[in-house]
């Protein structure tokens, strides 16, 4: 049996990174894989095939669009070795624990970021210490 996302957020604290948590997040994941990987071979088609143009209006077109497929691949691509980390914590029972504390990263974070590494708390501490230390 399959958890819908209701079910994960009305789950008890007790039952955090049971089994069916595990294959839900593992299915996300999976998911989440395909899709950049199929995200990252549509815009490689699109640079690869670019059409006759005559008119230097569609050529600016083509160029903006070609820059923005580029930042999409650029973007995937960073994407991916987070989501194969993300895959080999939930191998290694780490899954859904951040990395610095320890403490639950928690079913709503996981459920808007499943890549997330670190819990609310511990990324906003780093993000101050990094905004701190910029300036």
């Amino acid at each position: 049996m399959t958890l819908t996302k209701d079910e994960l957020l009305k789950a008890p604290a007790d039952e955090y990174m049971n089994e069916a948590q595990l294959a839900f997040f593992r299915q996300l994941l999976e998911d989440l894989r395909q899709e950049t990987m199929d995200n990252i071979e549509a815009a490689k088609q699109q640079l690869a095939s670019p059409p006759e143009m005559n008119d230097e209006a569609d050529r600016a077109s083509y160029e903006e669009e070609s820059r923005l497929a580029l930042r999409i691949v650029d973007r995937e691509r960073r994407l991916l070795p987070k989501i194969d980390a993300a895959m080999k914590r939930i191998a290694n029972g780490d899954y859904g624990y951040c990395l610095e504390s320890g403490e639950p990263i928690g079913i709503p974070r996981l459920l808007a970021r499943p890549t997330a590494e670190l819990c609310a708390e511990v990324k906003t501490l780093n993000e101050r210490k990094e905004l701190n230390f910029r300036h």
